[in-house]
């Protein structure tokens, strides 16, 4: 199987990630290191990288060299972006990092490093249109795409380490924040497309700090998922956070909760930021969120080497691409989870009239058919409990969060158990009588479906139901014999008749 090393060398951080690599274009993270360099740190004043700071890159990418040599990597991918591309002392800088640890840095420009990061949100979140705000040390990314094209893309010559820098002449903090801001604005007139983005369009955030915001978020509403991918954090909520850490000093600043002291100094700068796109005066958009990747750089460059097609066209199925990756990666029976899917949507179509949930459920109905046997990777007694556990913590791409918690507890309803032998008490929050109600249904379609699959031959090809009174006469289309496969579903009638308040005749 092989491996690969993504070095993303950033104006404020450098991040090893090591990939293995799948048939079929997919691929898994395996291991990762992240360290605070600070390469762009006092680059306002001439243009020059210093040398305190390139001795800590050489040092910390000598320790990434370690790590990916431990791990036996087949290849290397080291990438620069903001402080080396500008430094007037960029080739000396590379040439010492060649020198010193044997790392060829390849110092992209900024369209490829906006295509890598497009690339990496693209392929991991459905949203059909997007403005994505890459925010770093050194730089800010934006990126608007429509349909899942891309159509415009600039870099804002600054970012939260430089930001900080520039002005930290400002004594007080609020003055300070409101001269960034200011000073944001004053670059975003400047880009004459993102006045035209399409009404519809949302909100992305990439980068350190957006992933700390997310974080604090969580913590204040003690959100019961730890999940930067697909986090949403409505602007009344950003500005309530704004707000409180706009007049804190850096001492105060670096006790919030769920801040890293790492970035403590250069986060309100980074707040500043996001506060300017977002009062800024669009023609026709107005967000009411900021929607969290936690996708970027890194994972565009993998997403590029697992699946090279991405370059041309970016992966129409995502969730369905996300759901085969953990498939493949647990060697699930693939034929097996494919057909309880299908035949969960012939339930699922079958039984409308009953439970009359809406299209949305479909996807949680998917991620649960097709997983639902996950955990027996892990251990095969109390599966279903591994399952909800490994879904709920599977970071899949394509789904909301909700649905991700949704479609995890249905997987653990898939066996004998009920909603009170499962711990979701935590997820109440969330969570509300409809939705336990549509995860009672879907539960008992899952494991019905499990059952019509019970020999993993696919001896049950169809289904049809019919309503009749108090009673669901459900009727089963086979290639041989399905003894085992009627049994196994008619234990299931209890938790239907539960369910559905309908009696079930299995033929």
């Amino acid at each position: 199987m092989e491996k690969i090393a993504i070095i993303d060398l950033g104006s404020n951080s450098a991040r090893l990630v090591i990939a293995e690599i799948l048939d079929g274009g997919y691929f898994t993270v395996i291991d990762e290191l992240k360290e605070p360099v600070r390469l762009a740190q006092d680059m306002e004043i001439d243009g020059f990288l210093r040398p305190l700071r390139m001795a800590q890159t050489i040092k910390t990418l000598r320790t990434f060299r370690t790590l990916y040599e431990s791990h036996k990597v087949d290849k290397v991918f080291a990438y620069a972006t903001a402080a080396v591309r500008r430094a007037k002392n960029q080739k000396a800088f590379v040439d010492e990092v060649q020198t010193a640890c044997g790392i060829k840095l390849t110092v992209i420009s900024q369209e490829e490093e906006a295509t890598f990061v497009y690339q990496g949100v693209i392929n991991s979140m459905d949203i059909p249109k997007g403005l994505i705000v890459d925010i770093g040390g050194g730089s800010v990314k934006m990126i608007y795409y429509n349909r899942r094209v891309m159509i415009a893309q600039d870099t804002l010559p600054f970012g939260a380490v430089t930001l900080t820098e520039k002005f930290s002449n400002y004594v007080h903090p609020e003055e300070r924040a409101l001269a960034i801001e200011n000073y944001v604005t004053e670059h975003l007139v400047k880009l004459p497309w993102l006045k035209e983005i399409d009404p519809e369009t949302q909100l992305i955030g990439v980068g350190g700090s957006i992933r700390n915001l997310g974080k604090i978020s969580r913590r204040l509403k003690k959100y019961p998922l730890d999940m930067a991918h697909n986090y949403r954090v409505p602007f009344d909520e950003f500005d309530t956070i704004y707000d409180t850490i706009k007049p804190l000093d850096i001492d105060k600043t670096s006790r919030i909760k769920g801040l890293s002291s790492a970035r403590a100094d250069i986060f309100p700068a980074a707040l500043s930021v996001i506060a300017s796109i977002k009062n800024f005066r669009y023609d026709s958009a107005k967000f009411g969120e900021l929607i969290i990747s936690g996708a970027g750089l890194r994972e565009g460059a993998m997403f590029r080497y697992a699946a090279p097609s991405v370059a041309e066209k970016p992966i129409s199925d995502i969730l369905g691409h996300s759901i085969y990756t953990w498939i493949h990666h647990f060697n699930m029976n693939a034929a097996h989870a494919e057909h309880v899917f299908e035949l969960s949507m012939q339930l699922f179509r079958q039984l409308k009239v009953l439970h009359k949930l809406p299209r949305p459920y479909v996807k949680v109905l998917r991620v649960a058919s097709m997983l639902h046997d996950i955990g027996s990777s892990f251990k095969f007694y109390d599966h279903h409990k591994h399952s909800m556990y490994i879904i709920l913590n599977s970071n899949l791409y394509g789904i909301p969060q909700k649905d991700l918690v949704l479609a995890a507890i249905v997987a653990g309803l898939h066996s004998k158990d009920g909603l009170e032998n499962l711990d979701i008490s935590r997820f109440a929050s969330m969570l509300t009588e409809e939705d336990l109600d549509a995860v009672r249904k879907l539960g008992v379609i899952v494991r019905i479906a499990e059952c019509f699959d019970r020999s993993c031959g696919g001896l049950i090809t169809g289904l049809s139901c019919d309503v009749l009174g108090d009673s669901v006469i459900m009727k089963t289309k086979t290639l041989g014999d399905v003894t085992l496969e009627i049994k196994d579903a008619t234990e299931a009638t209890p938790e239907f008749r539960k369910a559905f308040h309908k009696n079930l005749e299995i033929l």
